[in-house]
């Protein structure tokens, strides 16, 4: 890795011997809701109230969920880190233990671990604007800095959500929409291909992120601007790059690369780059990072 140009400080992170420790928690799905055809929000609650109580998390970080008889996986946490009670997850059917999970419903037991990870930086942008890229299932990560910023919404400048998917019926977390603009945000939604009765806009997320960096004062957005980033790797690519064009530092903006993660304890290497283990030293890094781990995007 080159030095780093920018000087910055590394993003918080638990170290070794502590990513190390198992917290692990019984606990019991609640709730189950289908959101399109292929993705489902679980609430999970921690059995034990004391447990419960103590179990925190800053937005960006994951758990190891586990079903019993079945598997192991990482998920990241899509709620807010301020509730209390209980956990959100948003789970695509893709695999063994994750069909086995889109057919399960509330009531059943499960265990959890974590949390574990690099986090957003969210309480550091205070003060400054705030931009919130998704691209697809990046969307889940991305919900619980959302709901961050919306809840402190006074500490924060202009905050524009940026959100595209392929089609509209692949769109998450639409029901939270409308009640999102409340808190006096800038909501874009855009779609590559549009379907029967859809209204929005149509085209990629990179339209509607060149008009917002077209707005304001260049020196102004960079200085006063944070973005986070969430979804494939090539969008990445296309969208870091129309920052860093528009003069935004790479130590102020970050990206979540949990879709590279596995097992989610650094013992399979699937998700290492080099000596870096996506699901230990991150999954949220700065885009410089990202730039010095070679293929990371």
């Amino acid at each position: 890795m080159t030095e780093n140009p920018f000087g910055h400080t590394p993003l918080p992170r638990k170290d070794q011997s502590q990513s190390e420790i198992n917290f692990s928690y019984k606990a019991e799905i609640t709730n189950v809701y289908a959101l399109t055809a292929t993705e489902k929000l679980y609430q999970i609650q921690i059995i034990d109230p004391v447990e419960r109580h103590n179990f925190h998390f800053k937005a960006g970080q994951f758990v190891m969920l586990e079903v019993p008889g079945i598997g192991e996986a990482p998920f990241s946490i899509s709620s807010s880190p301020s509730r209390r009670g209980d956990i959100e997850l948003c789970i695509r059917s893709a695999g063994t233990m994750t069909n086995f999970l889109s057919r399960i419903e509330r009531g059943v037991m499960v265990g959890i671990s974590g949390p574990f990870g690099t986090w957003f930086p969210v309480e550091e942008m205070a003060n400054d604007d705030v931009l919130l890229l998704a691209g697809g299932l990046g969307i889940v990560p991305l919900r619980s800095p959302i709901m961050t910023v919306l809840e402190n919404r006074s500490r924060y400048g202009r905050v524009d959500i940026m959100y595209g998917a392929r089609r509209p019926s692949d769109l998450l977390f639409g029901y939270q929409h409308d009640s999102w603009k409340q808190f006096d945000i800038g909501l874009d939604v855009i779609v590559d291909e549009a379907e029967e009765g859809w209204q929005g806009a149509v085209g990629m997320i990179t339209e509607i992120l060149g008009k917002r960096l077209q707005q304001g004062d260049r020196a102004q957005f960079a200085e006063k601007t944070n973005a986070i980033v969430c979804g494939p790797p090539v969008m990445f690519r296309f969208v870091c790059d129309m920052l860093l064009n528009a003069g935004l530092p790479m130590e102020k903006i970050f990206v979540s690369l949990e879709r590279r993660m596995h097992c989610g304890r650094g013992k399979c290497c699937r998700c290492n780059i080099g000596s870096t283990y996506t699901c230990v030293d991150g999954p949220v890094f700065d885009y410089w990072s990202v730039l010095n781990l070679k293929e990371s995007i």
